[in-house]
């Protein structure tokens, strides 16, 4: 994106990737139908992203939203609004927009070098690449550096790149929008492991999040999980453990369920009563049995199926999560994206210290600041 805007505004352009291909974190998040961004008006998208909401609304604003979905039907691929106010290329992938990308860049005469992997900087400025056929320099008027987070390492971001930037100060990279650890029974873990819970909701730190997750060997992971992933992944930092808090039938009061379950169980067994009289899946009734093992103490069953406490032990390695918190810290950049030690060196993307929930937010940040470093390098490439 900020090779695109750059090359638009007049500046000649090359791109360095030090994969065989580009753009391969663009294709994975493309399995999932390539969530470009979300239909939310801005004074609700914005403050998804916390405590770095001033410091990207600029850039958002600058392209927001519509100006991303504009810019992926202008060349080809038009997209549509999900029911959860989510936006997608039709075609519900990542490929045709790329192949279509790609084009336009070479239109306007961008350059692509894969497998350049970054060095650093040379003493007189250049950039410095290790390539199969050793090291080469490049020399620029400005540089953008757009050189990820550290998680999916496999796609090329493997957050390695702080140490090239030893003046430069940066927060640890740490696991965003993943999944968390719990201690399963081995008869749940063997007969439930990959089964997904539907029409759930998850509760952690006053917040309730409606959606879906899917139980795994190891714990949990899913969209109303990731949701609270930042929240729970701080509690666990500080005192090592974190319960949240399942509401197995977020669609019934907790009256309307009390109600359901109040002298109907007779002969029956607690599995079909929870299967007949609460509703429950067979994971559902699973977990309800596991707490109720594991002398979870609550007023009566609703109480329990509302509010079913899942002991977190730690969060799921950061090579396995969505996205990655930490990077490039705001006091070093200035308005424009720029290193302020380092003079004509921007930097955009992931690799900057913010974090945001699945959902569209993601790559509109990183379109939105790829797009403000690329302008403003080509400012400088131009005069």
């Amino acid at each position: 994106m900020a090779a695109e805007a750059a090359a638009q505004a007049g500046a000649a352009v090359v791109v360095a990737d030090h994969m065989p291909s580009p753009a391969r974190k663009l294709l994975i998040a493309g399995r999932g139908g390539l969530n470009l961004t979300h239909s939310e008006a801005l004074p609700a998208f914005l403050p998804r992203y916390a405590k770095a909401e001033a410091h990207l609304a600029p850039h958002i604003r600058a392209f927001p939203p519509e100006a991303l979905i504009a810019w992926a039907e202008g060349m080809g691929q038009p997209c549509f609004i999900g029911s959860s106010g989510r936006v997608f290329p039709r075609v519900m992938k990542a490929s045709p927009l790329l192949r279509a990308w790609m084009v336009r860049l070479s239109t306007l005469g961008v350059q692509l070098r894969t497998r350049h992997r970054w060095l650093g900087f040379a003493a007189d400025g250049a950039a410095r690449f290790a390539t199969p056929g050793g090291e080469t320099q490049i020399k620029a008027s400005a540089t953008v550096l757009a050189l990820g987070g550290a998680s999916w390492p496999r796609l090329g971001s493997d957050g390695t790149w702080p140490a090239l930037l030893p003046s430069i100060a940066t927060r640890l990279f740490a696991p965003s929008n993943m999944g968390f650890a719990i201690a399963w029974s081995d008869h749940l873990r063997a007969r439930f492991a990959g089964t997904p819970l539907k029409r759930i909701a998850l509760s952690f730190g006053g917040i309730t999040q409606r959606g879906e997750a899917v139980i795994t060997e190891a714990g949990i992971e899913g969209g109303a999980v990731y949701a609270l992933s930042a929240a729970i992944r701080d509690a666990l930092e500080q005192h090592h453990n974190a319960t949240m808090h399942l509401d197995l039938r977020p669609d019934l009061s907790l009256a309307d369920l009390a109600a359901r379950l109040a002298g109907r169980r007779g002969s029956l067994s607690l599995s079909n009563h929870l299967r007949r009289n609460a509703g429950l899946p067979p994971i559902g009734i699973a977990l309800v049995q596991e707490a109720l093992k594991a002398g979870t103490e609550a007023p009566d069953l609703a109480c329990l199926i509302k509010a079913l406490p899942l002991r977190v032990t730690g969060a799921f390695p950061i090579a396995r999560a969505i996205s990655s918190a930490g990077g490039l810290a705001w006091t070093e950049l200035d308005e424009n994206l720029m290193l302020r030690r380092l003079q004509g060196v921007f930097a955009c993307g992931e690799m900057l210290d913010w974090e945001a929930p699945t959902g569209g937010y993601l790559l509109q940040a990183c379109f939105s600041t790829g797009r403000a470093a690329g302008l403003a390098a080509a400012r400088l490439d131009v005069l």
